[in-house]
């Protein structure tokens, strides 16, 4: 029986340990200088190298050249504490999940005093120390304070903070991270040609994803792929089935079914969904996930080439495609609907009909008024009117019909000065014949006595 891939490949030396290089390059320096702490504090996610890095900082401390930065892998100590070695009787490794309460700590104190058997140092290293109770703690903390020359104590703990403030005042703290996922799809590359089996380059980029960062956690699943690999080695139809990740070609399908507005085709998808057995919640992940590289790619397009995205050059190009077809506003607001989306199916009883209302919402911007919706009508109706060619014909009309106007208008004929009016003379002297042609013009009283005339009705 083959051992697995993260127990073949483990690091023996601080520079096969990938990702951690803010702690190991102190780490070795602290060797070369030989001024190493008696206590050292490693914390950070499960499978980045904790574990791992104390056992190779015993290493370098109980070699026969040491202490040293580079193990020399000759001596009893290195062949002990090598990969697949029987182990030392000096270095200690204790789970403090089942070993951690006051008793547990009061055996290893009285173990502490004693002097190594054939090593130059004896080292007890505790996993998952945060399990520690706080007697536990207090029992320790002497020792851990005052130890004896030949001791050194190596805390490797998930959650620091749990650790009490006394232990972690006499340790040397170094944090570890999570592994930067082009350095871990290298690394898995590289395991997969020393294993030689031929593995797709889509299937890495699912791989890392299923890792999280985590380098035992991506080794781990590596290891399933392979175990199960056929002739043709690992595909990326096989890695989708085993991961259950979504297939690349139902999310291409779903999101150029939201760029066409096909809901006919976006329903069609979810039903092919989830009568094949997949998980509706893995499949809006994987599609915020696709609304992610779509979204940097619009805002960068240049994205692939500076390794924003994690995906081969052709998918990449695929997603650059569809990229264009949307705008800003868009992409922005079916992005924050399915995440939205995602927070409202954790516990949901009808996972289906989330995953309906979330596409349906995805479809109709005119449905809600707030901004982003009301841009993602606009950029539509702009993209439609590109399309049919009225873009352009709407920017150059009005220069253009104007121009056109004024050349077919006739030349207007030149303005005339006005004359000026003559100055006002003297008043008219009335003669007695323009007297009596007012009084003429004037009505006839009536007599006294008559009836009146008679009216208009």
């Amino acid at each position: 029986m083959s051992l697995a891939l993260y127990r073949r490949y483990r690091p023996e030396t601080f520079a096969e340990v990938i990702g951690q290089e803010h702690v190991t390059a102190p780490l070795q320096q602290a060797l070369r200088n030989n001024r190493v702490n008696h206590a050292y504090l490693f914390s950070g996610p499960r499978g980045c190298g904790k574990t791992t890095s104390a056992r190779i900082l015993a290493r370098c401390l109980n070699c026969e050249q040491g202490p040293t930065p580079t193990p020399c892998g000759e001596c009893q100590s290195c062949r002990d504490l090598a990969t697949g070695g029987p182990g030392s009787i000096d270095v200690i490794e204790i789970d403090a999940a089942s070993h951690g309460g006051v008793d547990d700590a009061r055996e290893l104190r009285e173990r502490a005093f004693f002097a190594p058997v054939h090593s130059r140092y004896k080292i007890f290293i505790l996993d998952e120390a945060h399990m520690v109770t706080s007697a536990g703690f207090n029992a320790l903390l002497k020792v851990v304070e005052e130890p004896p020359e030949h001791l050194k104590f190596i805390f490797a703990t998930t959650e620091p903070e749990k650790v009490i403030g006394t232990i972690r005042s006499r340790t040397h703290h170094y944090p570890f991270r999570l592994v930067p996922p082009g350095t871990l799809r290298d690394y898995l590359a590289e395991v997969c040609q020393r294993e030689q089996i031929q593995v797709e380059d889509s299937v890495f980029p699912l791989v890392v994803r299923a890792g999280a960062g985590s380098v035992r956690d991506s080794m781990s699943v590596m290891d399933q792929l392979l175990a199960g690999a056929a002739e043709g080695g690992v595909t990326y139809r096989m890695a989708t089935a085993l991961l259950g990740y979504t297939d690349s070609a139902l999310l291409d399908e779903v999101v150029d079914a939201f760029a066409v507005q096909d809901g006919a085709a976006i329903f069609q998808v979810i039903d092919r969904v989830v009568e094949g057995g997949h998980d509706p919640r893995r499949f809006v992940t994987d599609l915020l996930e696709r609304l992610r590289d779509l979204v940097i790619l619009a805002t960068v397009p240049e994205a692939g080439e500076k390794g924003l995205i994690d995906a081969p050059a052709d998918r990449v190009a695929a997603m650059q495609a569809q990229a264009e077809r949307f705008g800003a506003a868009e992409l922005s607001r079916a992005a924050d609907l399915v995440n939205t989306g995602l927070t409202e199916m954790r516990g949901n009883a009808a996972p289906r009909l989330q995953l309906e209302l979330i596409c349906a919402r995805v479809m109709l911007p005119g449905a809600y008024s707030d901004e982003l919706s009301l841009l993602a009508r606009v950029e539509k109706l702009e993209r439609r009117g590109a399309a049919a060619g009225l873009g352009v014909a709407m920017a150059a009309g009005p220069v253009a019909g104007g121009a056109v106007a004024a050349a077919s208008m006739p030349a207007a004929p030149a303005a005339v000065a006005p004359t000026p009016p003559a100055p006002p003379g003297p008043p008219a002297r009335r003669t007695a014949a323009c007297r009596g042609c007012d009084r003429s013009s004037r009505p006839a009283a009536p007599r006294r006595g008559s009836p009146p005339a008679p009216g208009p009705r």
